[in-house]
C-alpha cells in the first residue's frame, strides 16, 4: 500500500515571531526567500505524498493560499520574459493537491490530528510538524514510510539523539527490543521528562507514520497539561496494543520554532549556499571588528 496523504499541523498562534507573526503565518516565515513551510511540504512531496492536508486556524488562509495557483502572477511574468520566477512560482502552485481543515480551538497536536480523519479515512498517513525542517538525500518522511511498508504498515515514529539539557524540551522514546541498530520497538513515549527521568535520549521532532488505528486512541485520550489532547497520551495507548516502532532518521533537522533557532537555520542554510557563503565571508572580517566578535 502507498502513502500518500500527509497531514501538517499549523493552527498554532506563533507568538514567538511576533510582531511578524500577528498577520503573517509563522510558518511562511522565510529562510532565503523560501517559506519554511515549503521545505516541509518538498520533503513530503519528495517522499510520494499526493495530498496534504493541513490542520489550519483563523489567520492561515495564507499558507493555504501559497500552494494555490497564481495565474495573474504567472501571466505577468510570462509577459516579462521571467522564466526563472515563472518556474519557481509555477512550481509551488502546482507540486502537490492540498485540503486545509479548520482547527477551531487550539486542543493540542492530538486534537488537531484527529480533525483530519474523516479526510484521511482508513488509510496510513504521515504527520510533519511545520516547523521541523529536516535535510538529507533520503527524506526523512520516505525513510520512515520505508520501514512502515517493511512492517506490516506498522506506526513509525521518527527521532534523533539529544544531548542531556535538550531532554525535557522533547517527547523522548523507550523501547525494549532494538530490532537494529536504528529501530527500536516502542514500549511509550515521556513528554518532556527531566533527564533523570529517563536513560533514553531518542526525541521526537516531528515526523510519524501512523496506522488509521491511532484515531480510536485519539478519540478515547483525556485531556492531558495545559487542558490539551496530547499525541504523546495516544501513541503510548497504542504501543500497549500494537506494534510501534521508533526509527533513528538519517539527516540534518532544524527546528525554526523560534527566532533563535530560526536565525541558525538561515545562517546553516546560506553556508550551503556558494553564493551566499561567499557574502559571509566577506563580510567576516568587518563584523569581527565592528561588533568585537
Amino acid at each position: 500500500m502507498k502513502i500518500k496523504k500527509a497531514v501538517i499541523p499549523v493552527a498554532g498562534k506563533g507568538t514567538r515571531f511576533l510582531p511578524a507573526s500577528k498577520n503573517t503565518p509563522k510558518e511562511m516565515m522565510p529562510i532565503l526567500g523560501v517559506p519554511m513551510i515549503q521545505y516541509v511540504v518538498e520533503e513530503a512531496v519528495r517522499s510520494g505524498i499526493e495530498e496534504i492536508i493541513f490542520i489550519t486556524s483563523y489567520g492561515k488562509e495564507t499558507i493555504i493560499d501559497y500552494f494555490d495557483r497564481n495565474l495573474e502572477l504567472e501571466n505577468y511574468l510570462r509577459e516579462k520574459n521571467k522564466d526563472g520566477d515563472l518556474k519557481l512560482v509555477s512550481n509551488v502552485g502546482s507540486m502537490v493537491e492540498v485540503v486545509a481543515i479548520r482547527q477551531k480551538e487550539q486542543l493540542g497536536l492530538g486534537h488537531a490530528i484527529l480533525c483530519a480523519k474523516t479526510v484521511i479515512g482508513s488509510e496510513p498517513f504521515a504527520v510533519l510538524l511545520g516547523d521541523d525542517i529536516v535535510l538529507g538525500d533520503i527524506p526523512a518522511t520516505q525513510q520512515l514510510i520505508d520501514l512502515s511498508l517493511k512492517n506490516n504498515m506498522c506506526s513509525v515514529v521518527g527521532v534523533m539523539n539529544v544531548s542531556d539539557k535538550e531532554v525535557s524540551s522533547y517527547g523522548i522514546v523507550e523501547g525494549v527490543q532494538y530490532l537494529n541498530e536504528r529501530t527500536l520497538k516502542m514500549t511509550k513515549m515521556i513528554e518532556k521528562p527531566k533527564s533523570y527521568e529517563t536513560a533514553s535520549r531518542l526525541a521526537t521532532p516531528g515526523r510519524y507514520i501512523f496506522s488509521k488505528e491511532i484515531f480510536d486512541y485519539l478519540e478515547i485520550i483525556p485531556k492531558g497539561s495545559g487542558g490539551e489532547y496530547q499525541l504523546t497520551d495516544a501513541i503510548n495507548l497504542m504501543a500497549k496494543n500494537q506494534n510501534v516502532l521508533s526509527y533513528l532518521f538519517e539527516g540534518e533537522r532544524y527546528d525554526t520554532g523560534t527566532i533563535e533557532n530560526h536565525l541558525v537555520a538561515t545562517i546553516e542554510f546560506a553556508l550551503k549556499n556558494e553564493h551566499y557563503k561567499k557574502i559571509i565571508q566577506e563580510k567576516i572580517p568587518y563584523w569581527s571588528k565592528k561588533y568585537e566578535i
